[in-house]
């Protein structure tokens, strides 16, 4: 395990294959995944990230060939505790292939944003992140090599600015979707959330299965 400070407030914290025993994520849990590419079948899980909006990220490397990651798990299949995601469909997909357990309950701040944000095509991370709580976000590396044994600082700031405001960022989201009355839509689409990324490992990823 190795701890790096990022400023006097944010601590990144890096583990080898799973979270420690007794590490207390609290009931809303941040997480973010890292991978060799964007392709579910090919590409593997490099870099699994998680915080519980207290400033401190948790970043948990995985190894070539690892399929378990017991309280990883556990903590993603807790019926009692929210996990929250940006694009959740692909973290949620990798992360099901990889150890076999869907992510349950969800909140996913992309769809959040296209519900109630309708007046923008603007609804990345950094765009959020940058419009809703004034933070810069570097994507400078975004392409980057996550297999490697060790991780620069730099991908460690990256990985852990993924997780670091999401919190606060759906903290915003809530209080539009709710001026817009679309709080509860956008809790049926979370709802979904994990089975749209199963039908995605499942050999449905580019099909509407509600058309004709």
């Amino acid at each position: 395990m190795a701890e790096r400070d990022q400023d006097r407030s944010q601590t990144i914290t890096v583990h080898q294959g799973d979270l420690p025993e007794g590490l207390d994520l609290g009931a809303v849990v941040a997480v973010d995944t890292e991978t060799m590419g964007l392709n579910p079948w090919r590409d593997r899980l490099c870099l699994v990230q998680l915080s519980a909006g207290d400033g401190s990220a948790h970043l948990v490397q995985i190894a070539p060939g690892q399929s378990t990651a017991p309280r990883l798990a556990a903590l993603l299949a807790d019926p009692d505790r929210l996990k929250l995601f940006h694009f959740g469909r692909f973290d949620i997909a990798m992360l099901y292939r990889s150890f076999g357990v869907l992510a349950a309950p969800v909140y996913c701040t992309k769809i959040a944003s296209k519900l109630a944000r309708t007046f923008t095509d603007r609804h990345s991370l950094r765009h959020l992140a940058q419009e809703l709580l004034g933070v810069d976000i570097s994507k400078a590396q975004q392409s980057s090599d996550w297999g490697a044994e060790t991780l620069s600082t730099a991908q460690c700031e990256y990985a852990a600015g993924d997780v670091l405001y999401l919190h606060r960022i759906r903290e915003r989201l809530d209080e539009m979707l709710l001026r817009e009355g679309r709080q509860e839509l956008a809790a049926r689409c979370f709802d979904f959330l994990p089975a749209r990324a199963r039908l995605d490992i499942e050999g449905w990823p580019e099909v509407d299965i509600f058309a004709h």
